[in-house]
């Protein structure tokens, strides 16, 4: 049923305090609750009744509907008895949420909805319940422990006629159905994961539909991981009241009542070449039990990684403790053939620093930085998720830390000075997703260490990666690297110059040049960065702006007599330098 007809229905009396725009909604259960998160009893779909018991002050209602949005519901019903009028601060968290919010008259009995939503949401699918059960048991039965995600896509294909395929978070192909073909046009795959990060970062309910190039429709579907509930999980709920304990203190959501963004990072997404806008509920139950079912056989697949992802910490706890290079060598053979199998010779390695900062202030939790991780370091033209298995990625803290192997012959094949993974091509093909997932709400930046040819070198490529993490932070962009060869340069003093210090340096020289700009229209400024990009030679620098040399040599003369500087010498040559970078 759609929330419309729940509107239209007098004896409820519910009265619509937000979200005109998404009365189309349908309504799939009923579960009537005063716990601060029952998120962990919801499968989405469902019309929560609260007497707003769980409300103690105004800051409690925005991490209650932020729960309740990241569960799926339909809508939220709060009732007038407890407190008579609905508090301004629940109806601005569902207006910022995009969540339907209705009151609930203290005349009326919440066991009087419930009683109504059941009946109608129960006569309506009696039709349809046999036939969903019955591809549900088909898929369970060669589903992912049977065959991975390309059986249960191929059934996709057999019985709805549908093209699918899994992506990862930054479009990487997973798994696809034989009806699918060999894969996604070029690019599509990185195009819908930044879809989907962006729909999934706004809070909107999913499917997400996504038409590329006017012509082909895709249908996004969450694929939720690590035990979470699916965005959209569409299955009736039987209207009993859920009681029992929160996760922790505040829930699911931890004790500072942040939510999981983190995980929508690095989620897998099934996309479906239709428009699921006008499917019945039957098609889009099966389609999200397909995700739960692709979504159990990567919590084990992630499970299998669970020894390598152990031996990396152990090791680098090693490193950080400042263990003697024997002990850390030792510790690595010993792991060899978990971390590098197959590889035959010793590795050279490299270090990868990764973190996630929120624009709100504070980092994102270590392991999902450490998956999201993972994924940034698999090939992007691979196919399958078992690409990360030859990587070893922990976290720490807030950072996920990858020790990648190098064969030994890596500088035969990875690039030209022998530098493995290049800090400037390692985001190449992720950076359009992660931007989209990551806009307006945090950044993610990478410090990439030179190659080490021994355990000896681990701690100072530990180093020497997290410095330059701290010089790629300093970047505008939501998603930024740096790598170890700019550590040589000016590029890693700049950055932590304080503000001020950056502030009054660059004024005292480059103010008195922009002030005689703008009165002249004199081009000083575009003149002196020629002049130095030209070594100072004064016929190559003319020849560059189009000017006679004696007009160059008025214009240098006119810097000099403002600033006090003489452009023969080399500090001053460096001091105007430093200025127009630091600008």
């Amino acid at each position: 049923m759609r929330l419309r007809a729940l509107l239209e229905t007098d004896a409820l009396g519910l009265r619509l305090l937000g979200g005109e725009d998404e009365l189309d909604r349908t309504v799939h259960g009923v579960m009537t609750t005063d716990l601060k998160d029952p998120s962990r009893y919801l499968s989405g779909g469902e019309l929560v009744l609260t007497g707003l018991a769980w409300r103690r002050d105004p800051a409690d209602s925005e991490p209650f509907v932020r729960r309740m949005v990241r569960a799926g519901i339909a809508a939220l019903a709060a009732g007038e008895a407890e407190l008579g009028d609905i508090p301004d601060d629940l109806i601005a968290a569902c207006a910022r949420h995009r969540l339907p919010l209705f009151a609930v008259h203290e005349s009326v009995a919440f066991a009087t909805v419930t009683e109504h939503v059941v009946r109608k949401v129960s006569g309506e699918r009696a039709g349809d319940l046999a036939a969903v059960v019955d591809r549900h048991r088909r898929m369970m039965t060669s589903g992912p422990a049977g065959g991975g995600p390309d059986v249960v896509l191929d059934l996709l294909g057999t019985d709805l006629d549908l093209r699918a395929w899994v992506l990862s978070p930054t479009g990487r192909l997973i798994a696809g159905s034989k009806a699918a073909g060999p894969g996604l046009p070029a690019g599509v795959g990185a195009r819908l994961a930044a879809e989907h990060l962006a729909a999934a970062r706004s809070g909107r309910p999913g499917p997400h539909r996504v038409t590329l190039d006017d012509r082909t429709t895709y249908s996004l579907f969450p694929v939720r991981g690590g035990g979470h509930p699916p965005l959209t999980a569409r299955t009736p709920h039987d209207g009993r009241d859920a009681s029992g304990p929160p996760d922790g203190p505040d829930g699911p959501d931890g004790p500072d009542g942040s939510d999981d963004r983190g995980a929508v990072l690095s989620d897998w997404l099934l996309a479906v070449e239709a428009d699921a806008a006008d499917w019945a509920g039957e098609r889009l139950d099966l389609l999200h039990g397909v995700t739960q079912l692709i979504a159990v056989e990567r919590d084990r697949r992630d499970a299998a990684r669970t020894v390598r992802r152990r031996l990396a910490h152990e090791v680098l706890e090693l490193v950080q403790a400042g263990a003697a290079p024997a002990e850390v060598a030792a510790r690595l053979r010993v792991a060899a053939p978990v971390l590098v199998p197959g590889l035959g010779t010793a590795p050279h390695w490299q270090v990868v620093v990764a973190r996630v900062d929120r624009d709100g202030g504070g980092a994102e939790g270590g392991p999902a930085t450490q998956a999201l991780l993972e994924e940034i370091l698999a090939d992007p033209a691979s196919t399958g998720p078992e690409q990360s298995d030859r990587l070893a990625v922990a976290h720490t803290g807030e950072e996920a830390i990858a020790l990648v192997p190098l064969p030994a012959a890596a500088d035969e094949h990875e690039g030209s000075d022998g530098s493995g993974i290049l800090a400037e091509t390692l985001l190449e093909s992720v950076r359009g997703p992660l931007t989209a997932g990551l806009d307006g709400d945090g950044r993610l930046t990478l410090g990439v260490s030179a190659a080490v040819h021994s355990a000896e070198g681990l701690r100072g490529a530990l180093e020497e990666a997290r410095h330059a993490r701290r010089v790629a932070a300093a970047r505008p962009g939501r998603v930024c690297a740096a790598g170890h060869h700019e550590l040589a340069s000016h590029v890693l003093l700049l950055p932590f110059v304080p503000d001020d210090v950056r502030r009054a340096f660059t004024a005292r020289l480059l103010d008195p040049l922009r002030e005689y700009d703008r009165r002249h229209r004199a081009e000083l400024i575009p003149t002196l960065e020629a002049f130095l990009d030209c070594d100072g030679s004064w016929t190559r620098c003319a020849s560059r702006l189009h000017l006679h040399v004696n007009t160059l040599r008025y214009r240098v003369g006119r810097i000099e007599q403002l600033t006090g500087r003489d452009l023969s010498r080399l500090e001053d040559k460096l001091d105007f330098f430093l200025a127009l970078r630091m600008s």
